[in-house]
């Protein structure tokens, strides 16, 4: 059986540091450690915020979406949103360095449109290491 972890919150800044917590209890638990545990926690903290920020512009406030899961050795976490998707604004309260970074951060990043028309990031962070064999 796979342990998931699902939560749908309100896409508000106080998701943030709710949401990076619920992460990163997880991450933990399924054996992610230092440094490595930051970085989920400081990629789902970009996620959310790029949500709360970018997903509901002109639209009523909706929900923000967490799931994560262990996949062949592999911490796979998913944020999305019910919001207009991702579209340009000229407006952006942010530097547009956010998808950037998680995509630096994440050992694989795909973004997609969700089941509801919003956006949909999936990040991919390697339990272990590959070993590294000396000659």
């Amino acid at each position: 059986m796979t342990v998931r972890l699902h939560r749908s919150v309100a896409a508000v800044p106080a998701s943030v540091p709710a949401l990076r917590g619920d992460i990163a209890a997880f991450a933990r638990a399924a054996g992610a450690a230092e440094p490595l545990l930051s970085s989920v926690k400081l990629a789902v903290s970009e996620a959310v915020t790029n949500a709360v920020l970018h997903a509901y512009v002109g639209l009523r406030p909706g929900l923000v979406h967490v799931a994560a899961w262990v996949d062949e050795g592999s911490l796979l976490v998913e944020v999305s949103d019910d919001g207009g998707g991702m579209t340009p604004r000229l407006d952006s309260p942010g530097l547009g360095v956010g998808l950037p970074f998680i995509a630096e951060t994440a050992d694989m990043l795909d973004i997609t449109s969700s089941p509801d028309d919003g956006a949909q990031l999936r990040m991919t962070f390697a339990l272990q290491s590959p070993v590294r064999h000396c000659a």
